[in-house]
């Protein structure tokens, strides 16, 4: 299991971005959130490796349709057990 934190720049907020980033990790067994964070989307999520690249790579190339993605940074974090589903915040 892997666990990454990504922010998401531009046109993401007011879009329905985080409405599409929770189906987009609900379909690849993804825990962890997504939240709006002033100019960009904030989002902690944790899985297997093969489908956290798979909801990596949805969510960067624009997760809802009016969505336009511009630049993005990925961290890796520690596994963190707690975590059972995710949730927008």
């Amino acid at each position: 299991m892997q666990r990454k934190h990504i922010k998401v720049f531009g046109m993401v907020q007011g879009v329905g971005f985080r409405y599409y980033t929770e189906k987009i990790a609900q379909k690849h067994n993804i825990v962890g959130t997504v939240e709006n964070i002033d100019n960009y989307v904030d989002i902690y999520a944790q899985g297997d490796e093969p489908s956290l690249t798979e909801f990596i790579n949805a969510v960067t190339e624009g997760a809802s349709p009016a969505s336009h993605v511009e630049d993005y940074t990925i961290e890796a974090l520690d596994y963190d057990q707690s975590l059972k589903k995710f949730r927008t915040i």
